[in-house]
């Protein structure tokens, strides 16, 4: 009894102590760190979050790029960075996805962060080269399967978001098509448009639509994405369980009291509600959640991308 009630005690006093911490929480500068390169979503959309965020906590509120190896280097920075809420990190899916394309990840993604908010969210494109003779999600798998290996897709490369839509979209509807990986996303757009490969999934394909140089057959979101309410989803345009989403969100490292967690989410959902960020990022889903939310959503990818990896036998690095 001695023993269970100091145990209580001690539960107890350590509850105080952390909320007492939260409550005077922050007391300095915020630190964001980005794993991608400045100048691209990776960058500007945490930027923006951070500048929102500063007045919401009444301390500056930085952002820091770490980009390389795919995310890990900015992940592993911020599992080992004291739980005290003043160094995040801003992420996209590909973190999770490392999970299983790295051999030994310094890190663990479920246990050591705490997920604050998911932010933003945005489709791939499924765009077709336009003298494709295909118009719709079905047509182009009754044409795959008339040509067993013949058709191509392009990626920015093995093991990108973009390579692992593909390869779902394969798997799901029973088609051989090659995989052409490019170093960049950019190069293998552009030989989707000049028609040396006949389709790619990725983050661009609209403005080229709009162009008349690619057309875009579906968006690989469960839900049809507000930039373009048009186009149907891969699953609804005739391949039922499809789905492959970028999101980017805000993480923290383990053990962060939920206090503060709690904290940052809400300030977060606040900067996300702002119309003059909506209007400015109107190519992406604005889409604030709970921690809680967040979580459940990454424990959910790990798993689905893992066995897309192995199905495609990528070698761990």
């Amino acid at each position: 009894m001695f023993v269970k009630r100091a145990v209580v005690m001690i539960a107890a006093a350590i509850a105080a102590v952390t909320l007492a911490y939260a409550q005077g929480y922050p007391s300095k500068v915020v630190k964001i760190v980005s794993p991608f390169a400045p100048g691209g979503p990776g960058d500007l959309l945490p930027r923006a979050v951070a500048a929102g965020l500063a007045p919401l906590l009444g301390q500056p509120v930085v952002v820091e790029n770490r980009p390389g190896a795919t995310t890990v280097i900015a992940m592993q920075a911020v599992a080992k960075s004291p739980p005290d809420g003043y160094t995040l990190v801003f992420t996209s899916v590909s973190s999770f996805i490392s999970v299983s394309a790295y051999k030994d990840l310094p890190y663990d993604p479920v246990a050591d962060f705490a997920p604050v908010a998911l932010c933003f969210t945005t489709p791939l494109y499924l765009v077709v080269r336009p003298a494709l003779p295909a118009s719709s999600v079905a047509e182009l798998i009754a044409l795959a399967k008339s040509r067993p290996g013949k058709l191509s897709f392009a990626s920015g490369g093995n093991g990108t978001t973009a390579h692992l839509a593909g390869e779902l979209f394969k798997s799901l509807s029973g088609v051989d098509i090659q995989h052409v990986p490019y170093k960049s996303a950019g190069p293998a757009m552009m030989d989707v448009m000049a028609g040396h490969v006949d389709l790619m999934f990725g983050s661009a394909g609209l403005s080229e639509a709009r162009a008349g140089k690619v057309r875009v057959l579906a968006v690989t979101s469960a839900r049809r994405t507000a930039v373009a309410p048009e186009l149907p989803t891969v699953r609804e345009a005739g391949l039922p369980g499809y789905e492959s989403t970028l999101w980017f969100g805000i993480l923290a490292p383990a053990r962060t009291p939920a206090a503060i967690v709690a904290r940052l989410s809400g300030d977060i959902g606040k900067v996300l509600a702002q119309a003059e960020l909506r209007e400015r990022f109107n190519t992406v889903d604005v889409t604030p959640s709970t921690p809680e939310e967040f979580a459940d959503l990454i424990r959910r990818e790990i798993p689905k991308w893992r066995k897309v990896l192995e199905a495609v036998k990528i070698q761990p690095e």
